[in-house]
C-alpha cells in the first residue's frame, strides 16, 4: 500500500470498518462500502465526509464514538498494511469509489444484530421484510410481510344528472417493502421491493 491513502478513501473504509463485524468479511466489508457511495451518490453529495457529517443517522458510526471507524481514521498506512480488517477495509473502499464489483447486489440498505435483539419494535421488521434467499437469513428471524393495497378515489358523474358519486379504485398492492439482497458477516442487506417503488413512486435511497 503506497503512503497517498486520500482522505476520501480512508473516510469510506473507516466507515465501512466501522460498521462490519468483528470477523472483517471481505463481502460484507465490499458491500457496505458500496451502500455508501450509492447513498452518497443518490443523495447529491460530492464526498463521503460531506454525506457523513450531513446525514449521520445513516451511518453512525462517524459520530457515536465507534472503536473501529476511529482505529481506522487515527492508524498510520504501516498500521493499516498490518492490519488485515483494515486493510480489506481500504481495499473495499477502493473497490466502490472505482466503480467495482458490488457484493451487495444494488442495495441500499442494511442490519446487524439488531434486527434480532430488537426484532418486535424494529423499524423494518414493523414495515414489512421478505428474504428473497433463506441464506441471507443469518439470524433465523421470521418474515413480516403484510398486504397494502393502495386505491384512488374517483368522481364519476350519474347518468346525466348533475349528481356525482366515488369510488375507490385499486392502484397497486404489495406486502413488504424491504427485500433481502445478500448477507455477509454479521450483516443483512436489503433493497426495497419493486411493487413498494411502483405503487407508492418512493425513491429507492430513502
Amino acid at each position: 500500500m503506497t503512503d497517498t491513502l486520500s482522505k476520501e478513501t480512508r473516510q469510506l473504509a473507516a466507515m465501512a470498518y466501522g460498521e462490519g463485524s468483528a470477523d472483517n468479511n471481505a463481502d460484507e466489508l465490499y458491500a457496505l462500502a458500496s451502500i455508501l457511495v450509492r447513498q452518497r451518490d443518490a443523495r447529491g453529495y460530492s464526498d463521503i465526509a460531506t454525506f457523513a457529517s450531513s446525514e449521520p443517522s445513516f451511518s453512525f458510526v462517524a459520530s457515536d464514538g465507534n472503536k473501529r471507524y476511529s482505529a481506522l481514521m487515527k492508524a498510520t498506512e504501516k498500521d493499516i498494511e498490518k492490519n488485515a480488517g483494515m486493510k480489506l477495509a481500504v481495499e473495499a473502499a477502493t473497490n466502490a469509489l472505482n466503480g467495482g464489483t458490488d457484493k451487495s447486489n444494488d442495495a441500499y440498505f442494511w442490519d446487524g444484530a439488531d434486527i434480532k435483539s430488537n426484532y418486535s419494535h424494529h423499524f423494518k421488521v414493523k414495515q414489512g421484510i421478505k428474504f428473497t434467499d433463506a441464506a441471507h437469513n443469518i439470524y433465523d428471524i421470521k418474515e413480516s410481510t403484510k398486504l397494502v393495497i393502495k386505491y384512488k378515489v374517483k368522481k364519476i358523474r350519474v347518468g346525466k344528472t348533475k349528481k356525482f358519486k366515488t369510488e375507490k379504485e385499486e392502484v397497486g398492492r404489495y406486502d413488504h417493502i424491504y427485500e433481502s439482497t445478500a448477507a455477509y458477516g454479521g450483516t443483512i442487506f436489503w433493497k426495497f421491493s419493486k411493487e413498494y417503488l411502483d405503487v407508492t413512486h418512493s425513491k429507492e435511497y430513502l
